[in-house]
């Protein structure tokens, strides 16, 4: 290539650059494994410019000489101080743009003089100004202003074809845009954008300051209002509990010796839930929401036009701003490009387009399948204990981890089965059932015990799921190998063994026996089917019994406990002895329920 063009997206929270090479898009690496550089800047002790992370290192430290989120103040005739000195945003921006610059400089070993910036599709023409002046003032040639919601659909579909409608949901660290987008070929246009240039995962994190200010006011009777350092620490640890939050269903707002009182130190231990953290933050995903009707009504489209939803920005990682969307949208959200990085690489390849190069493609490696277990639930009315609740949903890049709390439902119950299903039904028993165990010895508690469930996909394709009472810490867990692979582990076997086989007659020449060695898959393939048909019988019935329970008479009933614990442990045997005990669980039933 004679002169690069790299991709830049210039954001509140963190900042990345990306270029096209060899007909791929590369994120650059700011430092060995991290892609991301934070969007602060400040002065260290000696006076000397940091960028990135010793920056936000240093903002809980020093922030009166630290700048964060300075794309809030993008366009504005203002200037910010960062210790003794005063700067305009540009200049701020510059700095950021600056380091991305000499990053890549150092990775490509050549010179670069050219950029493709991003800025939200809401910026008015005096932010977007603005933001060329900053890639000016770095040194850059700014060859195009591109929409973040027009670069992220480039990335999503840069190896897709076909005309369809997609909402590309931008929820950033401080700016948020929603965008009707349609998509044919290589062109993607924006038929309605709307946004807030102030919303996003900063003003999340201040919901948790907020209440940590709160906790401490009802529990120390200490104001800290006025205390900057402890509040640039409150916000590390409500930024660190909110990104927990996104896997876990608890997190800890924790600082050591945050301040002191009375010559005492004070320290912070402050226990966060998913659902309180989702009650804080409701009002502002009901305003993306919102924002989300504005523009469609704006492209002059409905909800059933819409083929895609595209997820972008790293606060999309909340889990509540995916369910509401769903909600909303009847449709799953896209999620397979990391959120943080997928403007980037819509940048590069506006770029690369610019400069003529080879047409990129994005490689990403995903799920092919939903992973969850079953809960208690309402389904189609009724009270169902086989709800399917999944935990790693398809397309969902890999690794991954992801955690939910369940809770135990009676009074004093000492133990819990988890199941593990792979499928997208919402009646678990309709999904394929690839693992289940049991969970002994929970403390004697009430209903609603919680017990913390992890499922873990490592890119080999195998599945941790683990179980843990939160209280105690009593964990139980199972690994399930090769749970993403086209073919279980019988099946793999038994197909090395067919085409082995085949291959070993093939070379004896003995072409009658390759024909009788085909026709076994075909039958292994239905005993499978039949077991699996026979364990959502077994299923079935169990439930059917152990809801007669509630109602049958004490000798009925000791019937019903012998059946459900008969069928339960043929499960587990062959599918011959697991039909022997469903035909006599079956007849039972048939009578007490006559």
């Amino acid at each position: 290539m004679s002169e690069w063009i790299v991709g830049i997206d210039l954001g509140t929270t963190n900042s990345e650059v990306a270029v096209v090479r060899a007909g791929q898009v590369e994120v650059i690496p700011v430092t060995a494994g991290v892609r991301i550089l934070p969007s602060v800047v400040g002065l260290g002790d000696d006076g000397s410019l940091l960028v990135g992370e010793a920056a936000r290192n240093q903002y809980a430290l020093h922030p009166e000489r630290s700048v964060r989120s300075i794309k809030r103040r993008m366009g504005e005739s203002t200037t910010v101080q960062m210790g003794s000195q005063e700067f305009a945003p540009q200049e701020i921006s510059a700095m950021i743009l600056r380091r991305l610059r000499e990053i890549a400089e150092a990775h490509l070993g050549e010179a670069v003089s050219k950029a493709v910036i991003t800025v939200p599709a809401y910026f008015s023409d005096a932010q977007r100004q603005a933001t060329r002046e900053a890639g000016e003032i770095a040194g850059l040639d700014v060859v195009r202003i591109l929409n973040e919601p027009t670069a992220a659909a480039l990335a999503y579909e840069s190896s897709r074809r076909g005309a369809r409608k997609a909402i590309v949901y931008d929820l950033g660290g401080g700016t948020f845009d929603v965008s009707v987008v349609n998509l044919e070929g290589d062109v993607v246009e924006v038929l309605a954008s709307h946004g807030n240039n102030h919303l996003g995962g900063d003003d999340f994190d201040q919901k948790l300051v907020e209440h940590a200010i709160e906790h401490l006011a009802q529990t120390q009777q200490l104001d800290v209002r006025q205390q900057p350092l402890v509040l640039a620490r409150l916000q590390r640890a409500a930024e660190a509990a909110k990104i927990a939050l996104s896997a876990q269903p608890f997190a800890t707002l924790s600082e050591e010796y945050l301040c002191e009182k009375d010559g005492l130190p004070v320290h912070l231990s402050l226990e966060i839930s998913r659902r309180a953290y989702e009650e804080m933050i409701a009002d502002y995903i009901g305003e993306t929401i919102e924002a989300v009707h504005i523009a469609l009504r704006d492209a002059g489209l409905a909800v059933a036009d819409i083929s895609e939803v595209l997820l972008v920005g790293g606060a999309t990682r909340t889990p509540f701003v995916q369910r509401r969307l769903e909600e909303e949208l009847r449709l799953q959200p896209r999620a397979e490009l990391d959120p943080d990085l997928c403007v980037a690489m819509g940048a590069a390849i506006q770029a690369a387009v610019i400069s003529g190069a080879q047409a990129p493609s994005v490689l990403v490696d995903v799920t092919p399948y939903t992973f969850g277990t079953s809960a208690l639930g309402e389904y189609e009315g009724e009270m169902y204990p086989y709800c399917y609740v999944p935990l790693i949903r398809k397309n969902t890049p890999i690794p991954v981890s992801r955690s939910e709390v369940f809770h135990t439902v009676h009074d004093g119950q000492t133990k819990v089965e988890v199941n593990v299903y792979q499928g997208e039904d919402p009646d678990a028993l309709n999904n394929i059932s690839i693992g289940r165990f049991l969970v002994e010895g929970l403390r004697d508690a009430p209903a609603g015990n919680p017990v913390v469930t992890t499922f873990s996909l490592d890119l080999n394709g195998i599945l941790h799921v683990s179980a843990r009472e939160k209280e105690t810490g009593l964990q139980h867990s199972i690994t399930i190998d090769r749970a993403i692979s086209r073919f279980t582990s019988d099946k793999l076997d038994a197909a090395r063994e067919r085409i082995a086989a085949i291959f070993a007659d093939q070379e004896d020449d003995a072409a009658p026996a390759a024909s009788t060695a085909l026709p076994v898959e075909a039958a292994s393939g239905d005993a499978d089917e039949t077991a699996r048909r026979l364990r959502v019988e077994a299923r079935a019935l169990i439930e059917k019994g152990e809801r007669l329970l509630a109602t049958a008479s004490s000798e009925d009933a000791d019937d019903l406990v012998n059946g459900i614990e008969s069928v339960k442990e043929a499960i587990t045997g062959s599918s011959s002895e697991l039909k022997a005990a469903i035909d006599v669980f079956a007849d039972l039933l048939y009578y007490l329920d006559a």
